[in-house]
């Protein structure tokens, strides 16, 4: 038998396999890296419009803290968002010795992390009033969220607020409502309010287990008393878009007086089934809220 004869045939049908390993090798890389290139990446991903990712600022009410945005905050980030949730001073809209929104809009601002990115700005009760009024000069700002929050219009006191629709829990005698406590460098009079702790399940913290509601009882950082009678500023929402959550079982400010103020400001509603804390309850409906917000900017 000839060796060469025998080995001969053989050598077409290695080269073809061989063209063809490397043509599928090729079109598995192209692939590859197509898949690659259309996954989010982190905060610089491309959001539904095309756009870059904002970072997303939390701002927390009165008698709570940044981590009532917690369970928002881990799916946020999940998602691929840069998010910070800094701490509201509970000073004021305009009182002494500096207003929260004066704090709020120098932390968005005068602040290197957020230089030239956009931001969807996003308030939870007292909150919703603070990003209303610190909003107002940063183009960054491109949507404002409000979390079962105050919305005030300009010279509007949120007392008068909670005062002109009857159904609030805080709504009363404030000796009986709250444990008043003077601040030092308080103005005369001033003092800070905290929740009696046995009105915190049934009131603040509705819908909320009773093991849950008594640490955030425990926690609560007071908001100064002043606070309630001072006139919110221009209001951001007559130039920003803005999305508001409603909890349908809210005790602190009535659903009557949140649908009121959302429907003025043009905002984008969603009903929850939650009380005042409804991104402590119900994390994931409003992360989808802000999440739509953030795909509308552009």
């Amino acid at each position: 038998m000839n060796l060469a004869r025998a080995v001969r045939p053989t050598k077409p049908r290695l080269i073809i396999a061989i063209i063809a390993a490397a043509l599928a090798a090729a079109t598995a890389l192209a692939l590859s890296s197509q898949a690659a290139s259309a996954r989010p990446d982190g905060p610089r991903a491309l959001g539904g419009n095309g756009g870059t990712k904002p970072v997303i600022v939390l701002v927390h009410g009165a008698w709570a803290d940044a981590s009532s945005w917690d369970g928002v905050i881990q799916r946020l980030q999940n998602d691929g968002y840069t998010v910070y949730a800094p701490p509201n001073p509970l000073r004021g809209l305009s009182g002494f010795p500096s207003s929260d929104p004066a704090y709020l809009h120098d932390f968005l601002t005068q602040n290197a992390a957020l230089a030239g990115k956009p931001v969807v700005l996003v308030g939870h009760s007292y909150g919703g009033a603070l990003i209303t009024n610190a909003a107002v000069g940063d183009p960054e700002v491109k949507a404002l969220v409000y979390v079962d929050a105050f919305i005030p219009d300009q010279g509007e006191t949120l007392g008068g607020l909670l005062g002109s629709v009857p159904g609030s829990c805080l709504a009363g005698n404030p000796a009986d409502i709250f444990n008043l406590v003077p601040y030092p460098g308080s103005p005369p009079g001033d003092v800070d309010t905290y929740i009696k702790p046995s009105l915190v399940p049934g009131c603040f913290a509705s819908g909320l287990p009773a093991s849950q509601a008594a640490v955030i009882a425990a926690t609560q950082r007071p908001l100064a008393a002043s606070t309630l009678s001072e006139p919110s500023g221009t209001p951001a929402w007559k130039t920003i878009p803005s999305w508001a959550v409603i909890g349908t079982g809210d005790r602190v400010i009535p659903p009557a007086l949140l649908q009121s103020m959302a429907q003025r400001a043009k905002a984008r509603i969603t009903r929850v089934n939650a009380g005042h804390l409804s991104m402590i309850s119900n994390p994931r409906a409003v992360t989808q809220v802000i999440v739509k917000a953030a795909r509308a900017t552009g």
